[in-house]
């Protein structure tokens, strides 16, 4: 038995085959490039994939292993991507669309289920949210339930999934509302009474994402006993730290998009707390820990559900006030090809505050500019994208002005567990983490990566933000002292009404019934 603890993580999947939902996903190509990277001798990688306007599956099959994140593989070891079997399905379509060949080789050749597929968005409709997050994982388990030698099922949770707990353990907790009834309802009811009873199911949670992933979480250890089951959840999924590349990252959800609306300067305010931890995690070092808490729950025999919650440790964290600082110092230094104006956003810990710069620095401007566009017959824009960011915002300043703490014992002790090879190759020790360097390759990476900016573009970026601080004073010049030219020309207006107000309010309290 010691033995098997200890076995090395590659040799462990060794022969063996995987399913993996959500593989098309950021967390997902750093999934199949890990495992194809460094666990060598794996059997198979069965990826379930949707057809994509007309596309099917097996013809995307070139478009995905040629995307970058796999570059590393083509040139050390193509013959690797050969692994890869596409799969045509959709989580959200009954008995996930798989056809009767397809699901019979799933069933009898895979042994690990890696279960990564949700729509994160926020903002969701209810019935979208529990379709893809909740009912879609329901029938992942249920074809778990049918494959012959399974020793690992691994589901892709978050640590936001139990938001009114003052602290996150590594246990289960019970749903808001029963998982199915919920599905059976949401499959019942039409959108417009969904919309209306939406509030009154989520109570207190922030979002349907949180909700649908409260309740998947119950309806996976509903299945406790079946097979050998483990639950991850990571944080606020970030760039990579190390792997495919430094900084590599993909979409623009949660800090990426703020990064690049700050960076453009469109985002001149955010609501948040300098002095709580920002809860980010690499998106390398959340995937490292999935792969090894698949390898140590399929060595474990005990029939419970192991929680991890991948979160980094609280003795080398940053606040949300140090990241923000560090990240605007960076795109100072690295700034973007295209801003709309100087970059010089900052935090707000008071709402009213926030408020306030939101009118004057998002709205007013957006304004101005769409009129300037309307006068020379241009389509105008920026109120649209203003209105984009402050529903971004408003989302994202839950998690900002919240103190959130994560347990994270279980993701230690797994450290521990491996040796020191594995230790190296697949690394999720926080301790190790420099977030200055990770920043600077993070903002590396959003350029590169995401806005396909090449560091040939710097120079001409800089001479941009330059001539955007020079404007930026300039506006700020103009203003104050368009604000001091009103306040002396009509000081005698003002002082007049200050005046007035002040005669009528003492009248009135000297005639009221109270005052005598």
């Amino acid at each position: 038995m010691m033995q098997e603890r200890i076995e090395r993580i590659p040799k462990w999947y060794a022969g063996r085959s995987v399913f993996i939902t959500g593989a098309t996903g950021f967390m997902g190509k750093v999934l199949v490039e890990k495992l194809l990277h460094d666990c060598p001798d794996i059997e198979r990688l069965y990826l379930l994939v949707r057809a994509k306007r007309g596309v099917e599956p097996e013809q995307r099959r070139d478009e995905y292993v040629n995307h970058i994140a796999f570059e590393r593989v083509r040139l050390i070891q193509p013959k690797r991507l050969e692994k890869i079997r596409m799969i045509k399905g959709d989580v959200t379509l009954d008995d996930l669309g798989l056809s009767e060949e397809d699901r019979a080789e799933v069933t009898s050749k895979v042994s690990v289920i890696f279960h990564c597929a949700a729509n994160v968005r926020f903002d969701q409709p209810l019935k979208e949210a529990v379709n893809m997050n909740t009912q879609g994982t329901y029938r992942v388990l249920k074809l778990a339930e049918t494959v012959t030698n399974l020793d690992a099922f691994v589901h892709v949770s978050t640590a936001y999934c139990q938001c009114d707990e003052p602290v996150l353990e590594e246990c289960g907790y019970p749903a808001p509302h029963n998982p199915l009834g919920i599905v059976q309802m949401t499959n019942l009811l039409d959108d417009e009474i969904l919309e209306h009873i939406t509030p009154k199911l989520l109570k207190t949670l922030p979002n349907t994402y949180a909700y649908t992933k409260a309740l998947t979480e119950d309806l996976v250890a509903s299945f406790k006993g079946k097979f050998p089951i483990a639950i991850a959840r990571p944080s606020i999924v970030t760039a990579a730290i190390r792997e495919p590349y430094p900084g590599w990252v993909e979409g623009t959800n949660g800090p990426t998009g703020l990064m690049v609306g700050a960076g453009r300067g469109v985002i001149r305010s955010m609501h948040c707390n300098p002095n709580y931890p920002a809860d980010a995690i690499p998106v390398d070092i959340t995937m490292n820990t999935i792969i090894a808490l698949a390898w140590q729950r399929g060595q474990n025999k005990s029939l419970d559900i192991q929680y991890t919650n991948v979160v980094a440790s609280t003795e080398n964290s940053l606040s949300w006030g140090e990241s923000i600082d560090r990240g605007k110092a960076e795109f100072y230094r690295n700034p973007l090809c295209f801003s709309l104006w100087y970059p010089n956003g900052s935090i707000k810990s008071n709402y009213y505050h926030h408020l306030f710069c939101v009118i004057f620095f998002h709205y007013l401007p957006a304004y101005f500019i769409d009129l300037l566009l309307v006068i020379f017959r241009k389509k105008p824009f920026m109120v649209r994208v203003q209105n984009k960011v402050s529903m971004g915002l408003k989302v994202l300043q839950y998690y900002t002005t919240k103190r959130w703490e994560f347990k994270n014992v279980n993701m230690t002790n797994l450290y521990n567990s491996m040796d020191d090879r594995d230790k190296e190759i697949f690394n999720f020790n926080c301790m190790t983490l420099d977030w200055h360097e990770y920043i600077r390759n993070y903002i590396y990476g959003v350029r590169t990566y995401l806005l396909q900016e090449p560091p040939s573009t710097l120079p001409q970026a800089r001479k941009l933000l330059k001539r955007l601080y020079y404007l930026d004073k300039l506006v700020t010049l103009i203003f104050y002292g368009l604000l001091l030219w009103l306040i002396w020309n009509y000081l005698d207006v003002i002082g007049s009404s200050v005046h007035f107000i002040f005669e009528q309010s003492k009248n009135l309290l000297t005639k009221s019934p109270i005052s005598h």
